[in-house]
C-alpha cells in the first residue's frame, strides 16, 4: 500500500506539471482520471484520501496565483491609454481618492508657464539643443517608465537655456530617477541657483552669491549650501526617504517654489526644505542642474516645467469673472486628476465657499494631439471630473456648477512645441 501511495503521489506531481497551463477544474479532473486508470481502482479509500489532499493543494495553488495576480502593479501610462472602459472607471475612482488625500499638499504651481519639456520631440540618442553641458547625456526610454528621459551619464552641469534670470516668484517641477550604485560620497544631484553666471558649469567650490540644493538618493538625504555675498555660509542636512535607492525608491517628482527670498522644495508630495532666506542677493539668479556622484550610475530627468506664479485665484474669479489654470493636471489621455492638483482645487473650493451665491461654468481644453472628436470628448470628461472633485470632496453644491469642453478648438498659441501644448491643456472657470 505504501508503494502504491508513493506512485500515486509521483503521478499526481507529473500530471500537475503537464497540465499547468489549463484551468484548475481541468487539472483536477485529469489528475483523478489518470490516477484511477493507472491504479486500476485498487487503492479504494486510501487512494481517494490522497486524491482529496492533492485536490486541496491544487486549489490552493490556483488561489495563490489569483492572489498574486491581484497584487500586481497597475499597467504603465502607455498601457492605460489603450485599456478598456472598466479600467477608465477604476482610474476615475483613483483620481477621487488621490485628490482628496493630497488636498493638504500646499505647493502651488505657477500659472504663467515659461518653459516645459518632456523631450518627446527628440529621437533616442539625441541631446536636447536647449541644454548646455560640460558633461554628456542622451535621450532614452526607460523600462517601466513612460515617456522619454534625459539621461545624464557623466558628472557635470546641465544648463537649461530657458531657465535664466529667475523671477522673484516662480515654480520649477521635474521628475528625476536613478539607476546604478551612486554610493553616499560626493554631492549628489544638484540644483544650482547662482548670481555668478560663470558658476553655472561648476560642481563644487562655488562663488559668493550662490545657493545650492543637493538631492542624494545614495544617502537618502537633502543638503543645503548657502554662500551669501555678505555674512556666514549656511549648511544643513535633511532626511529624504522619498528618493532613496536603499529602499528601492528610484524615481520621484521634485517641486521647487521660490517666493522672493524663500525656497520650498518638495519630493513627491512631502515638503523637505523650507528656508526663508535661501535667496540672499537682490540681483537676478540663473540656474543649472548638475550631477556629482562617486559611484557608477545614471541620472534621468523629464517633464521639466518652469512657471511664474499667477494672480490670486479668488481675485481673478470674483473680480474679473474668469480664472484659467494649468495647475489642474490629468494623466495622459485621461480624466484622472493628478494628486498635485489638490492645491488649486482647494483654493477654488474656498473661493466658492466664501461666495455662496456665485455659480461657475467649468470648461476643459486640450492640446491638438489626437483626433478632434476624441479631444472634445476628453475635455468634457475633464471638466466633469473637476466638478465631481469640488462637489465630492469640498462640499460645493453640484447645482452651482455647469461643465463644458472645447477640445482643441480654442488654442492659445500654435500648438507646436511641448511648452505651447502644455499651455493649451487648461481648465477655465467662468463666473455665471
Amino acid at each position: 500500500m505504501k508503494n502504491l501511495l508513493t506512485a500515486l503521489l509521483i503521478l499526481l506531481g507529473i500530471q500537475c506539471i503537464t497540465a499547468q497551463e489549463t484551468v484548475g477544474g481541468k487539472v483536477l479532473k485529469n489528475a483523478k482520471d489518470k490516477t484511477y486508470q493507472r491504479g486500476e481502482q485498487k487503492g479504494d479509500e486510501g487512494v481517494e484520501t490522497v486524491l482529496n489532499k492533492a485536490e486541496e493543494k491544487i486549489k490552493n495553488i490556483f488561489k495563490k496565483k489569483d492572489k498574486k495576480k491581484k497584487e500586481e502593479p497597475q499597467p504603465s501610462e502607455e498601457n492605460q491609454e489603450q485599456s478598456t472602459e472598466n479600467t477608465e472607471n477604476k482610474k476615475s475612482n483613483t483620481s477621487k481618492t488621490a485628490v482628496k488625500g493630497n488636498s493638504k499638499f500646499d505647493f502651488v504651481a505657477g500659472e504663467k508657464e515659461l518653459y516645459f519639456d518632456n523631450f518627446d520631440r527628440l529621437a533616442v540618442g539625441d541631446f536636447p539643443a536647449e541644454f548646455n553641458t560640460n558633461a554628456s547625456g542622451e535621450i532614452v526610454n526607460i523600462d517601466g517608465q513612460s515617456g522619454k528621459w534625459l539621461s545624464m551619464t557623466k558628472n557635470g552641469a546641465f544648463v537649461p537655456d530657458n531657465i535664466k534670470k529667475l523671477p522673484e516668484n516662480f515654480t520649477l517641477e521635474f521628475e528625476v530617477g536613478i539607476y546604478g550604485e551612486p554610493t553616499n560620497n560626493y554631492a549628489g544631484f544638484g540644483l544650482n541657483f547662482t548670481t555668478q553666471s560663470e558658476d553655472l558649469m561648476k560642481e563644487m567650490f562655488f562663488s559668493k552669491g550662490t545657493s545650492i540644493v543637493y538631492l542624494h538618493p545614495g544617502a537618502g538625504e537633502t543638503s543645503l549650501q548657502i554662500i551669501p555675498t555678505n555674512g556666514s555660509e549656511i549648511e544643513n542636512r535633511i532626511k529624504m526617504p522619498q528618493w532613496d535607492v536603499n529602499t528601492n525608491n528610484n524615481f520621484a517628482k521634485v517641486s521647487v517654489w521660490r517666493q522672493k527670498g524663500r525656497l520650498r522644495v518638495y519630493v513627491n508630495e512631502d515638503k523637505i526644505v523650507d528656508v526663508p532666506r535661501f535667496f540672499t542677493e537682490s540681483t537676478n539668479y540663473d540656474f543649472a542642474f548638475f550631477r556629482s556622484f562617486f559611484g557608477d550610475c545614471e541620472i534621468y530627468l523629464t517633464n521639466v516645467r518652469y512657471a511664474v506664479a499667477g494672480a490670486d485665484t479668488r481675485n481673478k474669479l470674483i473680480t474679473e469673472g474668469r480664472f484659467v489654470t494649468n495647475g489642474i493636471l490629468f494623466d495622459v489621455n485621461s480624466d484622472n486628476i493628478k494628486p498635485e492638483s489638490g492645491t488649486v482645487l482647494k483654493e477654488m473650493a474656498t473661493t466658492l465657499q466664501e461666495n455662496p451665491t456665485v455659480r461657475v461654468k467649468i470648461i476643459g481644453h486640450t492640446d491638438s494631439d489626437g483626433a478632434d472628436a476624441a479631444n472634445l470628448a476628453l475635455s468634457q470628461k475633464r471638466a466633469a471630473a473637476v466638478k465631481t472633485a469640488l462637489s465630492s470632496f469640498y462640499g460645493i453644491d453640484a447645482n452651482r456648477m455647469e461643465t463644458d469642453g472645447k477640445g482643441e478648438s480654442q488654442p492659445l498659441n500654435k500648438n507646436t512645441t511641448p511648452t505651447e501644448k502644455a499651455q493649451n491643456r487648461r481648465v477655465e472657470f467662468i463666473k455665471l
